[in-house]
């Protein structure tokens, strides 16, 4: 039995770059940075960054070229692939990527945007199944019209989303 099964939790380095196969197949690629926190045996903070290249296809792909920007906070889920090739000089180059086969949102509704909202926003989406979960538009005891009307006009509906 094998696994190649890839897990990381991070934000996003540059915004992600859609394209098309001549097939018509969408894809789309972008970065995503991890980091690792220790303390070493002076007992001094110590920090890591991994970055990771991200290739995500066919309805994913969409989504994420859609709602995906530099800076977003995102858990994806995977495989490893590697790619060869020979360089223009040469010699030979590798590139070890995640092909994405889930995804999900972690940032707060609205926080490219700069908006605030109390509730984290939970998007999750397989090739397969995508799948919605959403928050009240109003916190909890405070349902008036106006307060109401304003943060609706901030967010986007379940119904607005195409997945």
């Amino acid at each position: 039995m094998n696994l190649n099964k890839a897990m990381i939790i991070g934000n996003l380095t540059r915004d992600p770059e859609m394209r098309t196969t001549p097939q018509g197949t969408a894809v789309c690629s972008f970065g995503v940075a991890t980091n690792f926190v220790w303390k070493d045996q002076q007992g001094q903070k110590q920090e890591k960054v991994e970055f990771h290249n991200i290739v995500a296809w066919r309805r994913l792909a969409e989504i994420c070229g859609q709602y995906l920007r530099k800076g977003s906070k995102i858990y994806i889920e995977g495989r490893l692939q590697t790619k060869e090739w020979e360089g223009q000089d040469g010699n030979k180059r590798q590139r070890t990527e995640i092909v994405a086969e889930n995804m999900i949102m972690l940032d707060s509704k609205g926080a490219n945007q700069g908006n605030y909202s109390p509730e984290p926003q939970v998007k999750k989406q397989t090739e397969s199944q995508p799948i919605q979960e959403s928050t009240p538009a109003t916190e909890p005891g405070n349902n008036s019209p106006t307060t109401e009307s304003k943060l609706n006009k901030e967010e986007v509906s379940v119904e607005d989303i195409p997945f």
